[in-house]
């Protein structure tokens, strides 16, 4: 059942957190819904999930209309790659969007928010590994975007995403997680600190880690894991 499943995943979490000697409260969890049912999502906010995310703007649109009204306080997350051309929708379904990989998208969404709604947050989608299948910007661009996103005033840098290649083998992931930390911390260092626009409040945070890699993630410093397979096991959810 869900709910079990939910469980486990938060036991799997407090576990990994108790390893690297971390407050299991420091991880937040991003309930990845894509695929799944409305009653599906409706159970697990009963089970006390309150960020949910999802990879397709269509698909957020069509539960964010069913849902919001008796879930106000429900957080929303793009976690999937984002078009510009979607960033009129975006921004008015989502509170974060994890997945900012260019300048021209930073400054569309900066835009559509300017329009009339709040600030929104946004990660910075970095491909650390390389692989031409994945989205995101190189590890050696991430610096000059922040630098842009922390230029525009309607948007609110919360850190760096990534997602590594998939392998059985969770210790491959593991160099491509702490890459994304230590690109952080430099980060952390030359720009977030010194900017005006928005002064440090709080370090910069590491989305990343999925259903088959999460702890390796937790272990390596991810502020946010991103799991739906785990959590709704046979229901389409990625």
């Amino acid at each position: 059942m869900l709910k079990e499943r939910l469980e486990q995943v938060r036991q799997r979490i407090a576990q990994a957190c108790q390893r690297s000697r971390r407050d299991p409260s420091s991880v937040e969890l991003v309930c990845v819904t894509k695929g799944a049912s409305l009653e599906a999502i409706r159970e697990a906010v009963r089970c006390g999930v309150t960020v949910i995310g999802e990879n397709r703007v269509q698909e957020a649109n069509a539960k964010h209309a069913q849902l919001h009204s008796a879930y106000p306080t429900l957080q929303w997350h793009l976690v999937g790659h984002l078009q510009r051309n979607k960033a009129k929708e975006a921004v008015e379904l989502f509170d974060v969007i994890h997945s900012v990989d260019s300048v021209a998208l930073a400054e569309e969404l900066e835009r559509q928010v300017a329009k009339g709604r709040r600030g929104i947050e946004v990660f910075i989608q970095v491909n650390v590994s390389g692989e031409s299948t994945k989205f995101g910007c190189a590890p050696d661009k991430a610096l000059g975007l922040a630098r842009a996103v922390l230029q525009l005033s309607h948007l609110r840098l919360r850190g760096l995403m990534t997602i590594p290649p998939f392998s059985d083998n969770l210790e491959e992931a593991r160099p491509v997680f702490r890459k994304l930390r230590e690109l952080r911390d430099e980060l952390q260092q030359q720009v977030f600190s010194q900017s005006l626009n928005h002064p440090i409040t709080q370090s910069l945070q590491l989305s990343m880690g999925m259903s088959h890699d999460f702890e390796v993630a937790i272990e390596e410093g991810a502020d946010v894991v991103r799991i739906g397979t785990a959590i709704f096991k046979g229901q389409g959810a990625k």
